[in-house]
């Protein structure tokens, strides 16, 4: 499904201190609307897992995840166009679909042979999250192709609304993506969007994910969860770590960190040999010589103790709702609306409570999330200067 949430913003003068007891009323988020999105056919999708279920390839729709018989999705971002019709980019597939304003499937992205995850030499999409009483995918993980949850977790349409640029979470599994050390060189492809309804995909790039060191000092890599098209070569990306904030047992993040992307002196390998399943380009994790990745430059220290602290927030002890939660997976900029400002803009970072509540309804009956977790959905918004992103 699609929530429409309407946002009213107080922003407060950048290092400033919010009134006493306003620390946290800056951001006014209210629930507009909800959309639920169906198939080519008009049948409801559903979030399950698509354990063994793939839908055969009928006209332009290539095969696509299934199950209970229906359309399975991972939504994970969305690109609003013009026409009211809108991208979303899913998990599961790693597919790109495109949807009416109504929410009605009208087509289907797949991409190269090297992000299909594979099991026994067939498409399975399966994620490895079976529901009540489901059995675990056979291998647990896919041979190649994306790894589970490890899909187009972030997707943005360049300003000049010619490009789609969706970027896999983490490396493919043959591309050392089947180790939290060796998952470091994902992959950003570049659509051409001029045919809406036939993506074509023009450019490929290798993105080396920043690594950090975890409690007990061994190499992690910090998967992307989010991105912001800046230009046809260049993007806001947003990695972080995992099991730390509020909601889960780890207390403190790591490593929270919103970069830029810059591809200009990167390889382009859209369409070369790394596009198939059989030839990686970063077998073990190790790139190949002949690839330039892209560059990858900090932006923002989300984990900031002075910044969070500004607005009664903390990372780390206690493990309260004024620790960050885990999973801060969105971002959207929109203009200060300011004439002696013209390369400000805010920046909204948004977590996901992962479902992580004490009033939960899911498959059919209440839950409580475990150990009393109760994970409210929060927005953040930092003033960025981006010079000559308006003309872009």
């Amino acid at each position: 499904r699609l929530n429409t949430i309407s946002i009213e913003l107080t922003p407060v003068a950048p290092g400033a201190v919010p009134a006493a007891g306003q620390e946290q009323s800056g951001v006014k988020a209210t629930l507009a609307d909800t959309m639920l999105l169906t198939d080519d056919k008009g049948a409801d999708a559903t979030g399950l897992d698509p354990l063994n279920g793939v839908r055969a390839a009928s006209g332009d729709m290539p095969i696509l995840p299934e199950a209970n018989g229906k359309l399975a999705l991972d939504d994970e971002a969305i690109a609003r166009l013009p026409d009211g019709t809108m991208f979303i980019s899913d998990e599961y597939g790693p597919n790109i679909y495109r949807f009416s304003a109504e929410g009605h499937l009208m087509s289907a992205t797949q991409p190269p042979a090297a992000l299909v995850p594979m099991r026994h030499g067939a498409p399975n999409f399966a994620s490895d999250n079976p529901g009540p009483g489901a059995a675990e995918p056979d291998p647990k993980d896919p041979e190649t192709g994306r790894q589970n949850n490890q899909g187009f977790e972030g997707m943005a349409m360049t300003p000049d609304g010619k490009f789609l640029i969706a970027v896999l979470q983490s490396a493919p599994r043959q591309d050392g993506g089947d180790s939290g050390s060796t998952r470091q060189n994902t992959r950003a492809l570049i659509y051409d969007a001029s045919d809406l309804a036939h993506l074509k995909l023009a450019h490929e790039y290798v993105v080396p994910l920043p690594v950090f060191k975890d409690a007990k000092d061994k190499t992690k890599v910090a998967a992307q969860s989010e991105i912001v098209a800046l230009s046809g070569n260049s993007f806001l990306m947003l990695t972080r770590d995992s099991g730390n904030g509020q909601g889960v047992k780890g207390e403190e993040s790591l490593y929270r960190k919103i970069n830029i992307v810059d591809l200009s002196g990167a390889t382009d390998i859209a369409g070369g040999p790394f596009d198939a399943a059989d030839k990686p380009v970063a077998p073990k994790g190790v790139l190949d010589p002949s690839v330039t990745p892209a560059k990858v430059t900090p932006f923002i220290d989300i984990n900031d103790k002075a910044q969070l602290g500004r607005f009664g927030l903390h990372n780390g002890k206690p493990n309260d709702k004024d620790n960050l939660s885990e999973k801060w997976e969105a971002m959207s900029l929109v203009s200060v609306l300011d004439p002696k400002l013209p390369d400000d803009y805010f920046l909204f970072v948004a977590n996901d409570n992962d479902f992580l509540t004490q009033d939960g309804f899911q498959v059919g009956a209440p839950y409580k999330a475990e150990d009393g977790a109760d994970v409210d959905t929060m927005f953040t918004v930092y003033q960025v200067t981006l010079p000559g992103l308006a003309k872009k």
